[in-house]
């Protein structure tokens, strides 16, 4: 049973919430009660609110048009796929924005939006956060709200040092969200692969790394995005890997890459030696987390989305609605 001052701290989290963190919270407390059947006691407690505050939030839902027949969020997101999507693979929360003729970048921004309105409307607000990093994980930083929450530490999942300069800098996530939190960050000053897997042993065991590896597990709330198998790659434009790699590991079933470890259509990892030459958490631990959020959008994503819903790395997910009919329509 929640102490009064539990309540206390849940009124005010409730009373300063944004316009737009709200209706995040309308929308995924309106799926839950009218499309997955769960009570109001459950919808409480997977949002971190109380009864009478998920009330509140349905019944401003229906005032404000968000609930009427259907869930119509002013966001451009499409409701009835996503409870499809949370059906299909055990998801607790499923994000997918239109994107039907849009141009790509328009769709990824569409969706970090979303993402970055997520993050500050959780409750309650997570102190911990893993992030990955690349083109997408910096688009949801553009976006998240100043002060989205307050003296959070985030910690990078995986290594970040790149070794050819790009045209933006993809790598600094952890510092844009932790800036943004009024927080601090904690890197992992590696690179993704090292040349050798003695050369990965080694520098997991240097202290200042293994702190940062052991943050990275037990955060409980992990948020990345997937890469693609193409030259397009962040891994190949940052130095890692060459077009003949990509190639290779196309070759040997690899659909793209979780965190930097590259996995067929079941979620395997394709290279033995590529993954022990790799840095960071593996897939396999984000099974653990209590919110394991991807991000992907985009036709040449398709196959590894589908790869870490099959394999249940994430139980958010926040895609296009392409993306989420290829999940929906793909043999399992």
């Amino acid at each position: 049973m929640a102490s009064k001052s539990q309540d206390q701290e849940q009124d005010l989290r409730f009373r300063s919430l944004s316009p737009e963190q709200k209706e995040q919270l309308m929308v995924q407390a309106a799926k839950l009660s009218y499309d997955l059947d769960m009570s109001m006691s459950d919808i409480g407690k997977e949002i971190g609110l109380t009864r009478w505050q998920v009330g509140r939030l349905l019944k401003d839902a229906r005032e404000l048009g968000i609930v009427r027949i259907d869930i119509v969020p002013t966001v451009q997101r499409l409701p009835e796929l996503e409870v499809r999507l949370q059906q299909k693979f055990g998801l607790r929360e499923a994000i997918v924005v239109s994107n039907n003729g849009d141009d790509l970048a328009i769709a990824v921004d569409r969706a970090t939006q979303v993402v970055g309105s997520y993050l500050a409307a959780m409750s309650p607000r997570p102190s911990l956060v893993g992030v990955s990093w690349g083109r997408t994980m910096a688009a949801v930083a553009r976006w998240l709200p100043r002060r989205w929450t307050d003296g959070v530490d985030v910690v990078l999942l995986n290594g970040a040092t790149t070794l050819h300069s790009t045209p933006s800098r993809t790598n600094n996530i952890a510092e844009l969200f932790a800036q943004a939190g009024n927080g601090r960050a904690t890197l992992l000053p590696v690179p993704a692969i090292v040349g050798r897997a003695t050369t990965r042993q080694v520098l997991e065991q240097d202290p200042v790394i293994a702190h940062a590896l052991e943050m990275a597990d037990r955060a409980p709330v992990a948020l990345y995005s997937v890469g693609e198998m193409s030259a397009n790659s962040v891994l190949v434009q940052s130095g890692y890997l060459g077009e003949s790699d990509v190639a290779e590991l196309t070759r040997r079933g690899a659909v793209g890459d979780i965190l930097g470890r590259f996995v067929d259509a079941n979620g395997h990892v394709t290279d033995a030696e590529l993954d022990a030459r790799t840095i960071g958490l593996h897939p396999e631990r984000l099974k653990e987390k209590a919110f394991s959020i991807c991000v992907g959008v985009g036709a040449a994503k398709h196959a590894v989305m589908h790869a870490v819903l099959k394999s249940r790395f994430a139980n958010v997910c926040v895609t296009d609605e392409q993306t989420a009919h290829y999940a929906l329509e793909a043999k399992t």
